[in-house]
């Protein structure tokens, strides 16, 4: 996945982006770059991947762009290099997820460094959310029954323990128990838990 990662550089100075850009490029990184956010918005940038972003630019700052991104749910982490780094910048650009901040000038393996971590974060994070839409997904074709059995399975629920709760027999709960088991194509409790548990906890967890 990292290798259809790109590299999303956006900085008003020509000669800081084509370095930046020259730079990733060197070690194989595939990158575009602009001159500002808005022409970064219009290229509809989308992971994996990461973006390094200039904080001080005219017309919309990489503050304002990491918020204009978060905006339209589109999830790349963020570099930020400044040439006016102060503590509270830092603390704020942090805050809304930047990877890490660097201060002009900056060394060139720092960057390099935190594009790499960037770019790890970029794709674990878009494996786990194709996980979890997958998971949703199969989850939804289950029958109310199957999901309240699914549930107890996953929680690690015993079958005579789940007809218990349900007032079912245990012989229905083991029928239930295979399709279920069919149905997310896994074989044990142990694997539906992992495929299971983060989805519920999402929805317990949510309004």
């Amino acid at each position: 996945m990292q290798a259809e990662a790109t590299v999303w550089v956006v900085d008003d100075d020509d000669g800081m982006r084509r370095s930046i850009a020259f730079l990733a490029e060197s070690v194989g990184w595939r990158v575009r770059d602009f001159a500002s956010a808005e022409a970064l918005l219009a290229a509809d940038p989308a992971p994996p991947g990461c973006l390094v972003l200039d904080v001080r630019m005219p017309s919309m700052s990489g503050l304002e762009l990491q918020q204009a991104l978060a905006r339209r749910g589109i999830a790349l982490p963020i570099i930020f290099v400044t040439g006016h780094a102060d503590v509270s910048l830092a603390v704020q650009a942090m805050k809304h997820g930047a990877v890490e901040l660097l201060e002009k000038p900056f060394r060139e393996q720092a960057l390099l460094d935190a594009i790499a971590l960037a770019v790890r974060r970029s794709c674990r994070d878009l494996a786990s959310n194709a996980k979890a839409s997958r998971a949703r997904a199969l989850h939804e074709q289950l029958t109310p029954r199957e999901r309240e059995v699914a549930r107890r399975v996953a929680l690690g629920l015993a079958n005579r323990a789940i007809a218990d709760e349900l007032g079912i027999s245990a012989k229905t709960v083991q029928v239930h128990r295979q399709h279920v088991l069919e149905k997310f194509e896994v074989h044990s409790a142990a694997e539906l838990a992992a495929a299971l548990l983060p989805l519920l906890a999402g929805e317990e967890g949510g309004p």
